[in-house]
Order: structure tokens, then C-alpha cells, then sequence
């Protein structure tokens, strides 16, 4: 039997993916550490349920994340595949880790977090935690990863539904934060859990959407031909070329279609001026690009 092996560039990117999730676990680890769980803020997932079980009994929040977790993987696996899979475990092995750390490193030495802050600063503690929460989370979504709980719900439903993920996972996770209620009977904590769970979800969306932002090159150039190969061997993206007539010139030219992610766009201008510095360029933003090589086309 044989095994291919991966190429070098697929290792580099599974190890990027992986270095990207650790800092976006890290940056939501800190936030529950530093802003949430000292103003006593919860939200949704398994965190938020962690946490709520945490004010009510004292059971370390970290703990209560890694078991509910470890259940929800049994049955996500088949669903997700094996690679989404390993990387939401790794997830939720050092998203169990950094929450233990940060608690560690912020908590005092009677073990109460401190409101760093300052009393009275709840709401501007759930807009910042909220803010590195959501920040977090699209870090690891763009990554192919998921920190776990609703997060593996929304994942299963986002890869058949064309619904956005943080609204996905906002509709899963009212439930959770509404529940507060009956540990602080206080709906005003009800509230800004409900204002935290706004603000992740729009920022997740914000992250996760603007590194999917594609754009459309018209390119005209007489070589084109040196130019369409240089973008299809550089940048992994398809070329068409069309034939037009330049009305003012009537002289027949070459026009190449690209279609790019809008992160490409610096090197396709990059080659392009390397080419022919004369090259007449053209480029827009599209709303969706869908088939190979981009967004998975889902409609009923």
C-alpha cells in the first residue's frame, strides 16, 4: 500500500493552523480570566456553562469545560472528520490548560480573581472580554478549528446550512446564558450575558468573514500569457482569458479574469508590475465566490 506523503507547504500550513489556534485560545482563556469570571459575566458554551456552575458551586470552570466536552467529541467525530476533530481536541486540551494558567497568574493569593478594573466596571468588562473572547474564537474558526461545545453544533450545522456562525451560535447558546438567572437571580446579569454573546458573535463574524473577502482582477497586458502562468503557479488561483476588441483602438487584446482572495491581492499586483509595469489592471470586491478553491456552494 502506498502512503503518499504531505508536501512541505501542507505541513507549514497544518502548522500555522495550529500556531493560530493557540494564540486565539489563549486570547479567550485571558479574557474569561482577566474581565469575565471576576465580574461574574457568563455566556454561552461549554465555558459559559462551566462558568455558571462555577459561581454556583465553586467547581473549577476548567473542568467542568473539559468533561462536558469530552462527552459532546464521542459523537462529533463521525460529523466533523478526523482533521476538524484533532484540532478541536488539541483546542480543547490547551483551552482546558490556559484557563487553569490564567486563573493562576490574575487570581490573588486567596484564590479570588480581582477586578482589575475596579468595582462597578461590569459592563465595560464584558464589552472587553466579549471583544478578545469573539477576536479568540475567529482566530481558531479561520484555523479550521473549534474551542468545543456549541461551537461543534454551530460547526455541524454551518457545513450544512448557510447560516453564519455566530449567529448559529447565538441561537444555541441563549438558552445557557438565560439560565444565569436562577444562581444570581438578577437579570441584569442575564443581560450582559446576552450583550456578551452580541458582541462575540459580531466579532467572530468580523474576523471570520473579512479573511474570506474575495475580489475580481481584470487584467489587460500583452503578456498576458507570462502573467496568467505566474498567477497560477504563484498564487494557486485560476486564470481565464478573454478575447476583446479595444473599441477606441479596434485593436483585438487579451483580458484575464482572476478571481482571489482579497489577502492575494498585493501579490497579484506584485507579479503583475514584475511583468509588464504598463499592464492595465482592474479590481472589485465580489459578495461570494463559490466552487473550488473557495467557499462550498450551499443552497437547498
Amino acid at each position: 500500500m502506498h502512503i503518499t506523503k504531505p508536501s512541505k507547504a501542507a505541513v507549514m500550513r497544518e502548522m500555522r493552523d495550529y500556531v493560530f489556534i493557540t494564540i486565539g485560545l489563549a486570547s479567550y482563556a485571558l479574557a474569561w480570566a482577566s474581565f469575565l469570571i471576576p465580574y461574574q459575566i457568563t455566556t454561552g458554551g461549554t465555558t459559559g456553562i462551566g462558568a455558571i456552575i462555577y459561581y454556583a458551586t465553586g467547581f473549577p470552570i476548567q473542568w467542568s469545560y473539559f468533561i462536558i466536552n469530552a462527552v459532546l467529541m464521542t459523537f462529533a467525530i463521525k460529523i466533523l472528520g478526523p482533521k476538524f476533530s484533532m484540532k478541536t481536541t488539541y483546542a480543547i486540551f490547551v483551552l482546558t490548560f490556559f484557563l487553569w494558567f490564567f486563573q493562576r497568574i490574575v487570581n490573588g493569593e486567596d484564590g479570588i480573581p480581582p477586578q482589575i478594573l475596579g468595582p462597578g466596571q461590569d459592563f465595560m468588562a464584558c464589552l472587553i472580554g466579549a471583544t478578545m473572547c469573539g477576536v479568540g474564537m475567529g482566530l481558531v474558526f479561520n484555523s479550521n478549528g473549534s474551542t468545543g461545545g456549541t461551537d461543534i453544533i454551530a460547526a455541524i450545522i454551518h457545513k450544512y446550512r448557510d447560516v453564519t456562525l455566530g449567529r448559529m451560535i447565538m441561537a444555541c447558546d441563549v438558552v445557557i446564558i438565560s439560565s444565569c438567572y436562577f444562581v444570581f437571580h438578577d437579570w441584569r446579569r442575564v443581560i450582559f450575558g446576552f450583550v456578551t454573546l452580541f458582541v462575540i458573535g459580531y466579532v467572530l463574524d468580523y474576523i471570520v468573514n473579512s479573511a474570506c473577502q474575495s475580489v475580481q482582477f481584470l487584467i489587460f497586458s500583452k503578456e498576458y500569457e507570462k502573467i496568467a502562468d505566474r498567477i497560477t503557479h504563484d498564487t494557486h488561483r485560476g486564470v481565464t482569458v478573454l478575447d476583446g476588441i479595444g473599441w477606441y483602438s479596434k485593436n483585438h487584446v487579451k483580458v484575464l479574469v482572476v478571481l482571489a482572495y482579497k489577502r492575494q491581492s498585493v501579490e497579484i499586483f506584485r507579479l503583475v508590475k514584475d511583468i509588464d509595469p504598463n499592464a492595465f489592471i482592474s479590481q472589485s470586491s465580489v459578495i461570494g465566490v463559490y466552487g473550488e478553491g473557495f467557499d462550498r456552494l450551499k443552497v437547498k
